[in-house]
């Protein structure tokens, strides 16, 4: 018997400012692939093409991937390159499979998104914030629609509590002149620092900043909490040991969570790619990503964007974070919010956690209702419909 093959795009940046969290992503979409064949009821054929960070190179591998017929491309880890990639795979009715936190405010038919919606990260972090460090917060970020949207995200969550964005800065991609905004941070003495920095850039702030407070006998963890939703491990191995503790990230996923399913990814991970670099949120969402894809093409028996697109409305999946599936409405991802604090070692405690997957809310229009939890699952992998469940403040309970 014939096994159905399909070939699909595995579009990340392996080299560049933010490589080191793109080999995390298709080490992960690898991971999943591999998988997916061992169980013999479909093939799935990786092609991974590296735009080396450059937005305008998305687009070229993209509709080169396109043109050599591949229906479905996993990938993009910024939102600049999302936003090239879209406008193709809809003029050519391909399916874009984002795995990436992102500032939310988008709808697309051509994407399923198993990355963090903004309720997901941003929401659960300001009231976490609030609560334990204060209400007044200094944002710097890179220069594009990720720290912009998140900026204006987190400004307007924080003023509905009747806090205050003290200062805005960004910096080019790659940038890692900080200085002039570490100076304007010791000035303006917020009560946190939200950081969007991405890359090269974001490992600079990090150290530079640590060391500008050692300097001034300031306890940077203590005084001025860097929070961050876009900082994993792959990051932290970036940074200097000496400057890499303490930071706050608010994602969905830790490679330190405790859970066999997790263990057991961790493990494959670590045995297939003993080089690394560690897993990241976005490696597990890439992961996440190419098996619901897998799950999709095989109930659809084809790979015609309208029928896997209609497939995975609703399929759910016991990933390494726990159960995620994929709204109907929306097609963005059921997940558990989570908050971490870094260690030297390059890993994360996680400090507080949901209760059970969060409903996406990309447009953050039930940001005022109650959280609302994963479908129920039937035996084929299909949502039953969402339950609802009271509504908690704050959104995440704090692990003991």
């Amino acid at each position: 018997m014939t096994v159905p093959t399909y070939p699909i795009g595995i579009l990340v940046s392996t080299t560049g400012t933010y490589g080191t969290v793109g080999r995390s992503m298709l080490n992960g979409a690898l991971l999943a692939c591999a998988e997916v064949n061992a169980d013999g009821a479909i093939r799935l054929e990786p092609v991974h093409r590296d735009p080396a960070g450059q937005p305008a190179a998305y687009a070229d591998a993209a509709q080169a991937m396109i043109d050599e017929g591949m229906r479905h491309i996993v990938g993009c880890y910024t939102s600049s390159s999302r936003k090239e990639v879209i406008p193709l795979v809809e003029k050519h009715d391909a399916l874009l499979w984002y795995p990436t936190h992102y500032e939310g405010f988008e709808s697309s038919t051509n994407v399923v998104y198993t990355g963090a919606a903004p309720n997901h990260h941003m929401s659960p972090l300001v009231d976490y914030l609030i609560d334990n460090h204060g209400a007044r917060a200094f944002c710097v970020g890179s220069n594009y629609i990720w720290a912009w949207e998140s900026n204006r995200i987190l400004r307007d969550c924080i003023h509905a509590k009747g806090g205050v964005t003290i200062a805005e800065r960004y910096l080019a991609v790659g940038e890692c002149d900080v200085d002039q905004v570490i100076d304007m941070i010791f000035e303006s003495e917020p009560d946190f620092v939200f950081n969007t920095l991405i890359g090269g850039s974001a490992y600079a702030f990090f150290e530079k900043f640590r060391r500008a407070c050692v300097e001034r006998g300031i306890d940077q963890v203590a005084r001025y909490p860097v929070a961050s939703c876009n900082l994993s491990e792959p990051d932290l191995s970036e940074i200097a040991v000496d400057c890499r503790d303490g930071h706050l990230s608010s994602s969905v996923y830790f490679a330190t969570l405790e859970s066999a399913e997790n263990t057991r990814f961790v493990e494959n991970y670590r045995a297939r790619f003993p080089q690394g670099p560690a897993i990241s949120a976005e490696g597990e969402a890439a992961y996440i990503a190419t098996h619901l894809l897998a799950k999709a093409l095989a109930i659809a028996g084809s790979e015609a964007c309208g029928d896997v697109y209609a497939a995975v409305a609703g399929l759910a999946m016991q990933a390494p974070q726990g159960r995620v599936a994929i709204d109907r409405e929306t097609h963005h991802a059921f997940l558990t919010p989570r908050l971490g604090r870094s260690r030297a070692d390059g890993a994360f405690d996680i400090v507080a956690e949901a209760r059970a997957a969060v409903r996406p809310d990309p447009y953050m229009v039930r940001a005022s209702q109650p959280l609302q939890q994963a479908p129920a699952v039937s035996p084929q992998g299909r949502s039953t419909g969402p339950t609802q469940r009271p509504n908690l403040r704050p959104h995440l309970r704090i692990v003991p």
